[in-house]
């Protein structure tokens, strides 16, 4: 049962799109929102609060590109950061995630009530309350987003109050973690193009990931380009992001395995299970099929799985409902088996995948990257194509550049 609304809010449209749920409907532009509800549980909460969270903030800031970037179905000019901030016993742990303003009212409207009274402490209890209040509303997507920005600030919270790194909190089982360079735009022309790929490559990163998805012969010819421009020894990977159709990627998993390619992503949607199925039978053996960055729950997770879609499962923090998603989507890989690797946003996985047995290695995403190094002190550099975290730093290490942070304030 829900107890009947205590008050509206008027919410306006912000610059570009703006969703939420009132229990009854969903509406796009002005809307009135819910802001105090009662969220009771089916299951038994813990008697004791250690210590209470006392408030939880949220803001967006809207970075732009450096320039256009495009992958093999979609186009984007900037990216929103959602940042959340949870405050208790005299501490404040921070936590973002790549979303939308949609995620934002989210936290603002939703969780922040939800939260707010439970134990900093109990981190998996107030992951298993935030799930159970948007039942209603839906939890992919943009709710997940969500959810995933509040988890990791009441990680970063509960490891800055037992002064600890996140990674020594959650148990480490290896020192640092890999990555690869990842960018390699469809919008890039060759000289940019090989120039990135090959930069990082001489920075020490051993494997390297170009779009792909757009024009399989251009694609082709791209892949030749970047080959000769990192020599034979280093990995190259591609992702398509959906782009082609099944027979279509096969024949270019075919050119790319004598390219030698050895990870192709997304070489059809990530909903096409049987797609995803087929070609990690068909494509040559050297090419590994990756997909699940948009996987938003264990559930999807468990599916790709048993329907043998994958050769590593990947999964983001920033979208699988936080650092507790991702745990329990390694865990799936434990008992799989089956390798994982962490999507994007290397500063939040950097702890999580240290302390997660399954993971091979970090995407180390070029946006991301640039965001998480303008904005937040803290931010770690790979040596020698590893991340380590920053063990002197409680929390997941990171400190927000409020100031540098503002010219982007959505």
């Amino acid at each position: 049962a829900q107890s009947k609304i205590a008050r509206t809010l008027l919410v306006t449209q912000p610059p570009r799109w703006y969703g939420v749920c009132d229990g009854n409907s969903v509406a796009m532009g002005t809307i009135r929102v819910p802001t105090k509800q009662r969220h009771y549980s089916p299951y038994e909460r813990p008697h004791s609060i250690q210590v209470p969270i006392k408030r939880l903030d949220v803001s967006a800031y809207v970075i732009p590109t450096d320039g256009p970037e495009s992958d093999g179905t979609l186009e984007w000019h900037h990216t929103l950061l959602l940042l959340v901030e949870a405050s208790g016993g005299g501490q404040s742990g921070l936590g973002y995630s790549y979303a939308s303003y949609g995620s934002a009212a989210v936290v603002k409207e939703l969780l922040a009530d939800v939260v707010v009274g439970h134990d900093a402490l109990s981190v998996e209890d107030c992951w298993w309350a935030m799930l159970h209040a948007v039942r209603n509303i839906g939890r992919p997507g943009a709710v997940a987003m969500g959810i995933s920005a509040v988890d990791t600030a009441l990680w970063d919270l509960k490891g800055r109050l037992l002064n600890l790194p996140l990674v020594t909190l959650l148990g480490s089982v290896r020192d640092g973690v890999p990555v690869y360079g990842s960018g390699g735009f469809i919008t890039y022309d060759l000289e940019r193009l090989t120039g990135q790929l090959g930069g990082w490559v001489a920075q020490g990163i051993p494997r390297v990931k170009m779009k792909v998805g757009q024009d399989a012969a251009q694609d082709v010819k791209r892949m030749d380009a970047v080959r000769r421009a990192i020599g034979d020894g280093p990995e190259l990977f591609i992702d398509a992001n959906g782009g082609y159709a099944t027979k279509e990627a096969l024949r270019v998993g075919e050119a790319a395995a004598e390219r030698g390619v050895t990870w192709f992503e997304e070489p059809v949607s990530s909903d096409d299970l049987e797609g995803l199925h087929l070609l990690r039978e068909r494509v040559p053996s050297a090419i590994e099929i990756a997909a699940g960055e948009y996987g938003y729950d264990p559930l999807y997770f468990r599916r790709m799985l048993h329907a043998q879609a994958v050769d590593v499962l990947q999964a983001d923090a920033t979208r699988c409902c936080g650092i507790t998603g991702f745990l329990k989507a390694a865990a799936l890989c434990d008992a799989e088996p089956l390798p994982m690797s962490a999507h994007c946003a290397p500063a939040i996985h950097m702890h999580p995948c240290c302390a997660a047995r399954p993971v091979r290695h970090i995407e180390y995403f070029y946006d991301h990257v640039r965001i998480e190094q303008m904005l937040f002190n803290g931010a770690i550099e790979p040596v020698n194509g590893v991340l380590y975290p920053d063990r002197s730093r409680p929390g997941i290490g990171l400190e927000f550049k409020r100031q540098d942070a503002q010219r982007y304030a959505a």
